[in-house]
């Protein structure tokens, strides 16, 4: 992991600056990164990594040993965990949080702030 920022640092960093997209703490005691009130992904610390992909997809992921079953819902194919240890774990993170991303806007555009706030948002 890179010695002048955390991971969970660096990931927001990047995440949070990709257009609409919204990072702050969860009811969990996770942080999150949501689009237009979908979740691209969230954190626990600097050491794991949580997603929610559309089945096929997350089978795919686990097949290429990208991700494992997430610790709530094993054996369920689109929750999926990533353990984070380096810095190729971190950019690995932040491309699975991009597909989510891309997924959502190629499916529903890009949240307009209007609708933000309506959701809630500031």
């Amino acid at each position: 992991m890179s010695q002048s920022s955390t991971a969970s640092r660096q990931i927001t960093e990047e995440v949070g600056s990709w257009p609409g997209v919204e990072a702050g703490p969860g009811p969990r005691g996770e942080f999150g990164f949501r689009l237009g009130g979908r979740e691209l992904g969230h954190l626990h610390g600097d050491s794991a990594a949580h997603f929610s992909f559309p089945k096929k997809l997350g089978q795919s992921l686990r097949d290429e040993g990208r991700v494992v079953d997430h610790p709530v819902f094993p054996g369920k194919p689109g929750f999926a965990a990533r353990r984070i240890e380096d810095d190729a774990d971190i950019r690995d993170v932040i491309e699975m949080m991009r597909l989510n991303y891309d997924r959502i806007i190629s499916r529903d555009g890009l949240p307009s702030v209007e609708a933000a706030e309506s959701d809630g948002a500031p």
